[in-house]
């Protein structure tokens, strides 16, 4: 059984539609940005893209322009 009341901030892992909300960032441009750093902040779970919250903050804290 799957807990969907969890808070975002407390989660480790989350949807493209998630992390766009929490990171104010459009899910294209979301999309786009783990296409570029699969390998460092995504994790496939079939066909669905789950994004690693904390792996992508620390990318977006190197990036100078998103």
């Amino acid at each position: 059984m799957y807990d969907f009341s969890m808070p975002l901030w407390e989660r480790y892992l989350m949807t493209i539609e998630e992390a766009s909300s929490y990171f104010r960032i459009g899910e294209n441009k979301l999309r786009r940005i783990a296409n570029e750093y699969k390998e460092e902040c995504v994790v496939m779970n079939g066909n669905r893209m789950l994004i690693k919250k904390k792996k992508l903050e620390h990318l977006i804290d190197k990036l100078e322009e998103i």
